[in-house]
Parts: C-alpha cells; structure tokens; sequence
C-alpha cells in the first residue's frame, strides 16, 4: 500500500470533525455485541452486591427475570448465568450439577418466561457445585478428564432441557466438546448452541469472580493442569481448531484485554464466530480505577469495548453490559 507524502497526504484532515470521523471509523460497537454475565443466588427478592465488583449483583430467581427484562429493552440478546451455589449443596461428586431444580435451570426458566426474545447461555462446569472448588473431578488430587466429561454431558442435557440457547462449556476438559455435541444431537437439542471456552488461560484475573460465585474458600491448589499457560499462543489456535471441528458453533478466549492477540489470531486464522470475556478482574480495574477518580470510567468502559471489536470480536461477555447499552441507546 503505498500513500503520497506529506503534506499531501494528512491524516488529520479525516479527524477534523465528528462527521469525518464516523465516516472513517473503522469498527463500531452495538448493544448486539454484549453478552451480560448475571450471578444467581436462592431466596427471594435477594440483591446483594459483590464487595470485590461494584456495582454486580447477585439476584435472586426473581429478581433475575426482571434483570433480564431489563435486558431485553435495552437490546442486549444475551444472558449468562452463573450460579452461587449453597456450600450445602457442593459434594464430591457434584450432583447438583444436573438437578433440574438447581439454580441455573430455575433461573433459565424464569427468564425464558419474562424475557423470551432473551436468549440464555448457561455455564458448564463443575466448579459452582464441587466442594473441591475445581472444575472437574478430583480423585487422589488429579482433576480427572473422561469421567469429568461424562459428567459434564449429564449438566448440559439439564441446561438444555431447562431451554438454555448457548451452552458455554469452560471446563477445559478434552474432548468435551464432541461428547456434548453428540449428547445434545442424541436428545433432539438440534439448535442449541455450543460456545466453547476454547482458549480459557490460567489467569489471575478470575478471582473476584470466584468470589461471586463462592469458589474461592472451596478451591484447593490451582487449575493449572487443564486450563492454558498464559506464556502460549499457537496452543490457543490448536485448541480452538479442536473444537470447532468437534461441533463448536462459537470459540472464545478468556480473559480478554491481556489476550487481544489471541483473539485477533483466532479470528483470523479460522473465521468463526469470536468471541471474549472481559473478566471480573479486569472489570473490577476499571471500576475501582474510576471510583478512585483515577479515570474516566465511563470513557475507559466503551474504550475497553471497543478494543475488543477492533481485536476481531463478534461479541463480549462484559459486567458493562447494561451501563454500556444504555450509553450506546443514547446515541
């Protein structure tokens, strides 16, 4: 490509207003981009915020469906849920997983019910509901892969059979991804979709989320052994390639503004459907950073969106969700 020199070629001449600029802009973010992870809890008109991510709420059942009502109007399509599981409820062999009463598929019912032009994705694994905190089976302190999988199958038929639209599958497990393809083709859930965790890291920027979902007291050791070494790139694309040739409709990486590179490799390399989460440590930097008055928060938010589309992005799971969509309605 080549350009005349200056000053025949200005750059500034097309950001000298906003009308050339948005001409010229090269990537927009829309509210259709988001995907908005919501945090459920029993009881009854129960909201109480998260002490390590102000301003996320875990909801109870109901208060769940009017969020995503809320949702709904404010042209955000998806949900994802994520249960905060009673201790009680959390065993060796992660039963609650598949109840067709556990809070995830109380939740996706609600939601279908309030909001039905919502679609629900739900989460598969283990971790909310072993008292191991990890997200596969633990046996003499090995995080076991096959029989972790057939359990993993079990949990996804009960989300589908709930009505969840996406089934988002963030074990790390191999060879889950055929498993739940073929299970979920076997029982007549021809449209639901998988959007695998294909490239999930072993990052330190989870652990407000493990707070939130109560994970944090129960986790014992690290999740080293399945999830991705943050030092490798070219893995992340064999895993993705792995997946999607399992039955994967939608990859994601995670977390997302460390990993802008693999999301644009990914992207690049396969063409699929994209997708990142923008995490609860790197929400929680934000937030506590804009609190502070250190920055802008609103300005940084739409910023750190924006990366994300820039990256090659369909779409972001971000805690911004509905702050975002309602400053994006606004024009």
């Amino acid at each position: 490509m080549t350009q005349g020199p200056f000053p025949a070629t200005r750059f500034r001449r097309a950001r000298s207003s906003a009308a050339l600029r948005a001409l010229t802009c090269e990537n927009t973010l829309s509210t259709g981009d988001l995907i908005w992870p919501v945090f459920v809890r029993d009881g009854v008109g129960v909201q109480e915020e998260v002490p390590s991510m102000p301003g996320v709420f875990r909801r109870s059942v109901d208060l769940i469906a009017e969020a995503a009502q809320e949702a709904e109007s404010l042209g955000i399509p998806a949900i994802c849920l994520f249960p905060y599981t009673d201790p009680a409820l959390k065993t060796e062999d992660c039963a609650e997983a598949w109840n067709p009463e556990n809070l995830s598929n109380r939740a996706t019912r609600a939601i279908k019910a309030a909001a039905p032009g919502i679609a629900v994705m739900t989460d598969v694994a283990l971790d909310p509901y072993n008292i191991n905190g990890h997200d596969g089976f633990v046996v003499d302190g090995e995080i076991v892969n096959d029989d972790t999988v057939e359990a993993l199958v079990k949990q996804a038929l009960s989300q589908a059979e709930a009505g969840a639209d996406i089934i988002g599958p963030s074990d790390m497990m191999d060879g889950r991804i055929g498993a739940l393809r073929d299970a979920l083709e076997g029982a007549g859930h021809k449209n639901v979709c998988l959007m695998s965790y294909s490239a999930k890291y072993a990052s330190a920027f989870y652990g407000p989320f493990r707070d939130a979902v109560g994970a944090s007291g129960a986790l014992k050791g690290d999740k080293a052994t399945y999830q991705m070494n943050p030092a490798n790139a070219a893995e992340a694309l064999r895993l993705v390639e792995r997946d999607l040739s399992e039955g994967a409709d939608m990859v994601m990486v995670k977390p997302g503004m460390p990993y802008l590179d693999i999301c644009r490799q990914v992207k690049d390399a396969f063409g699929a459907p994209t997708y990142a989460y923008q995490v609860s440590g790197e929400y929680a930097m934000l937030k506590g950073a804009a609190l502070n008055g250190w920055v802008d928060g609103t300005k940084v938010m739409m910023e750190s969106l924006l990366a994300f589309k820039r990256a090659g992005c369909d779409g972001i799971l971000t805690y911004f969700a509905p702050e975002a969509a309602r400053l994006l309605r606004q024009g």
